[in-house]
């Protein structure tokens, strides 16, 4: 039987890893003793599996892995959620649009991709509670042309964002503060304030690589931090 060994190895992988090389999905609460297993499991993949079909899935380890690292740091005795849907766009277009045309163009249609492919609540150690959402939103077109000569050519267009949507729920009681330095321009904070005060941060940004959404994503997530009253120290 081929890649027997690598199946063997495998069978080894915490339940979790199993799951995102099978399915391309991950969903759990757990505490932080039991996402560091899974992080154990995970950095042990490139080395003991080699076939491509059996690879993790994209964003794996550019994105989920150091943002449960950073869920992970002040998480205290609550748990951390997580699910990742790992799986791509496909399969998750709604229904498809004709646009108006003129002459040269024959037809046009358009349609959305909405994928909430990720989302993370974390208890953090200070009472507080952490969430965050990714969505990407992308717009497909498909353009036919037919011209004077009667050739037919198709184009599809796309273009996508995403959206990144933190809060932080404060303890009763806990006060909030107007950090010294505005947020980036292109990141929107709400704050709620009450018995339990409620920080929002928000962007919606051009769909970067893979390599650089981990760097847009911890910076609308550490946003909300910025925004509680420091502790004056004795």
């Amino acid at each position: 039987m081929f890649w027997r060994k690598t199946r063997r190895a495998i069978d080894g992988f915490h339940p979790l890893h199993q799951k995102l090389i099978w399915e391309h999905v991950l969903s759990a609460a757990l505490p932080r003793s039991e996402w560091m297993a899974l992080l154990a499991s995970l950095s042990r993949h490139n080395e003991l599996v080699r076939r491509r079909k059996w690879a993790l899935p994209p964003r794996t380890e550019s994105v989920v892995v150091p943002l449960i690292r950073v869920l992970c740091e002040d998480v205290g005795r609550g748990t951390v959620g997580l699910t990742a849907d790992l799986r791509g766009h496909a399969g998750k277009e709604g229904p498809r649009q004709q646009l108006p045309v003129r002459r040269p163009v024959r037809s046009a249609e358009q349609w959305w991709v909405r994928d909430r492919w990720l989302s993370a609540r974390s208890e953090l150690r200070d009472g507080s509670v952490f969430t965050l959402d990714v969505v990407d939103v992308v717009r497909k077109r498909r353009i036919v042309k037919v011209n004077p000569r009667g050739k037919r050519k198709t184009k599809q267009k796309t273009k996508g964002v995403q959206r990144i949507l933190t809060s932080r729920a404060l303890a009763k009681g806990q006060a909030s503060a107007q950090p010294g330095t505005p947020p980036p321009p292109w990141i929107r904070v709400k704050v709620r304030r009450g018995p339990k005060t409620v920080i929002r941060a928000g962007a919606k940004v051009p769909l970067p690589v893979e390599r650089e959404q981990v760097r847009a994503i911890l910076t609308v997530a550490a946003e909300p931090f910025r925004w509680t009253q420091r502790r004056r120290s004795a």
